[in-house]
């Protein structure tokens, strides 16, 4: 475990710092985890009561925040701080390094420099995998796809035939790339299945998370944008398009061919309804069932999405009619 000299990471963060500078820092942790020797950080005002109880070496705090403690390292944003810290010296995941002997690999496929890859992957032919990238163990990379330097596939992940992934990916265990898209054609009491013959692209700096899958697209691409982050658990359907550096939380379920804009923002449980167009900065509240078009920065919320202070009116008008229906009888 490192131990990091406060003033380094004072100077890091660009902080403000007004305690003793011969402390080092072993690790980080919340407020009330924290021992002795560790750096904690205040992202949210509801656990400042707890800035006087850490035990904490130091504390990164708003740069507004009152009061004065010779801990806290003052910043612009304590959250993000915390997190540039933790990846400079306290990651401590291990990777594979090397190519391991019970990987296979197909002489047809191009690794570039310094890939490693863990026992029990398997690398088809034509693939093309970039420099630097990470693939554990069991890993399935198909016939023909792409993936780009720096990228890391975790446990587990399928990247089926074609795909393509950019750069500084990550992609959490069990996730699928590539799988058929939801594709049947009903004729004379019968579905028949449309191929699906497109792929999926995803952009640079992406995140995904464990267990989600993103479907190919019928024809043509299934694509997601530079610097979006998808959580666990989320269903993407084929020939759909997210924008740049959204954010989709754990099991949402976006329905093929709707289109995201950039900096679109889905909470958990969502579900979006087909062929739509939700515009840029949009936020939709977490449970919400989108079934029409979405303007620029809208925040909805609802079963079925209504703008936001449409649905606080409808639940706050909800709550006083049930209070008189407690109170008076049956309302109505």
């Amino acid at each position: 475990m490192p131990a990091v000299p406060i003033g380094q990471i004072v100077e890091f963060v660009c902080g403000e710092y007004t305690g003793p500078g011969g402390l080092s820092v072993t690790a980080v942790n919340t407020l009330r985890e924290a021992a002795a020797g560790e750096l904690s950080f205040l992202s949210n005002p509801r656990y400042a009561p707890q800035l006087q109880q850490t035990k904490a070496i130091a504390v990164l705090v708003p740069k507004q925040i009152g009061g004065n403690d010779v801990r806290w390292v003052r910043v612009d944003d304590p959250y993000f701080a915390m997190s540039q810290v933790v990846t400079r010296w306290f990651t401590r995941r291990r990777m594979p390094a090397g190519i391991s002997p019970q990987a296979s690999i197909t002489p047809g496929a191009k690794l570039g420099r310094n890939v490693a890859v863990g026992a029990f992957a398997a690398i088809g032919d034509g693939v093309t995998i970039g420099d630097e990238v990470v693939i554990f163990q069991g890993v399935s990379v198909e016939a023909g796809a792409v993936v780009g330097d720096g990228t890391v596939l975790y446990p587990n992940v399928v990247i089926y035939e074609e795909c393509v992934i950019g750069r500084r990916c990550v992609i959490h265990a069990n996730t699928v790339i590539g799988s058929d898209g939801y594709g049947f054609a009903t004729n004379r009491g019968k579905h028949h299945k449309i191929p699906q013959i497109g792929i999926v692209r995803i952009e640079d700096d992406v995140e995904i998370g464990a267990g989600t899958t993103i479907d190919r697209a019928a024809f043509g691409e299934t694509v997601i944008g530079e610097g979006t982050k998808i959580d666990n658990l989320v269903q993407i359907g084929h020939n759909v398009k997210i924008g740049r550096h959204c954010l989709i939380v754990s099991q949402v379920g976006i329905a093929g061919s709707t289109e995201l804009g950039d900096y679109v923002a889905v909470g958990g449980q969502s579900g979006l309804s087909g062929h739509l167009k939700i515009g840029s900065r949009v936020q939709i509240g977490g449970g919400t069932a989108v079934v029409e078009d979405t303007p620029d920065d809208s925040k909805v919320m609802g079963y079925p999405a209504l703008p936001f202070r449409q649905f606080a009116r409808r639940e706050a008008l909800l709550k006083r009619l049930t209070a008189k229906g407690e109170l008076g009888g049956h309302v109505g």
